[in-house]
């Protein structure tokens, strides 16, 4: 059965068009830290965006004129509503695999185009090539889409830059030290807000039918170096101290294992060669993507004893 529809009214009373009578876009993952950035540069730009939450409550922070339509992608019946009038869609994969040819197969009977956000799973180089699962699930849906014969742009962000929150935050305002392994791996760490950028691009003009991008930020940086970036924008030293493969499994949770055992077999085998590095970001945009540094003087506040939550 399909769920409510908790579509916030626009200024003209048709939730399915504006003024200009321009379907809106929909977005799928609109409360993670790409579609939220997608969602208020759209929303900036007067683009008309409708969002897709599995519960309504959960939209609450975002801005008041995006319209806010229930479903879940563990049950393609309930999208039926959101991709009513939608002519594209945005899609962020959140769910388990099971369900993800029945609902690729519910956004093209509704919508014409679908920006596809993917992993650089394609890249020739060893950091992307390791064994992942969550690779061979976007490779699958990214097949799913091509043989729809929707129009589709593949965004494929490699490392993300908020990372660094989510793996080094606590360990920095409890004291300063850093215990983690592969110091020496590099990365190119793409801030979020670039990635978002792009994204909006792509849904938001013509010309991206056929995209492949591949986002990173503009350098190589070995992880004790992003750590010592980090420092420098909080104007003290971190101390990076080197665990074994065998140690920092140890100090991770058991459920994590899968996670952690694709990424230490990712920084093995980045060590000792630099990152890839592409320049799409600043093509597309126009300017230069934003830097580690930048990234981190931005956030320095999550890396601070006061700072609040880092997701």
């Amino acid at each position: 059965m399909e769920q409510t529809d908790t579509r916030r009214p626009s200024a003209t009373g048709d939730a399915a068009t504006t003024p200009r009578g321009r379907p809106p876009i929909l977005v799928i993952g609109a409360t993670g830290r790409v579609g939220r950035g997608v969602i208020n540069l759209l929303t900036d730009a007067g683009v008309p965006v409708s969002a897709l939450v599995r519960r309504a409550e959960s939209a609450a922070t975002l801005p008041p004129d995006v319209e806010i339509v229930t479903g879940d992608l563990t049950a393609p019946e309930s999208l039926g509503t959101a991709l009513h009038a939608v002519s594209t869609v945005f899609l962020v994969w959140t769910a388990p695999p099971q369900t993800a040819a029945a609902v690729v197969d519910r956004l093209a009977t509704h919508a014409r185009r679908v920006v596809y956000l993917s992993a650089p799973h394609r890249t020739p180089h060893p950091f992307f090539q390791q064994p992942n699962p969550m690779a061979r699930l976007h490779a699958e849906i990214e097949r799913l889409i091509a043989a729809t014969g929707l129009d589709s742009t593949i965004v494929r962000p490699g490392m993300f830059a908020s990372n660094a929150l989510h793996w080094w935050a606590a360990a920095i305002r409890g004291g300063g030290v850093v215990r983690w392994p592969y110091g020496a791996a590099e990365t190119a760490p793409v801030d979020d807000r670039d990635v978002a950028a792009v994204v909006a691009r792509t849904l938001s003009e013509n010309g991206h039918a056929g995209g492949d991008y591949v986002l990173t930020g503009p350098e190589s940086l070995t992880q004790a170096e992003q750590v010592r970036i980090i420092g420098d924008s909080l104007d003290r030293r971190i101390t990076f101290e080197e665990l074994s493969p065998d140690e920092f499994r140890r100090e991770t949770p058991v459920a994590s294992r899968p996670a952690v055992d694709m990424l230490l077999a990712a920084w093995n085998a980045a060590t000792g060669r630099p990152a890839h590095v592409t320049s799409t970001v600043s093509d597309l945009l126009g300017r230069p993507a934003r830097t580690f540094r930048q990234w981190a003087t931005d956030h320095t506040t999550a890396f601070t004893q006061d700072s609040g939550p880092t997701h």
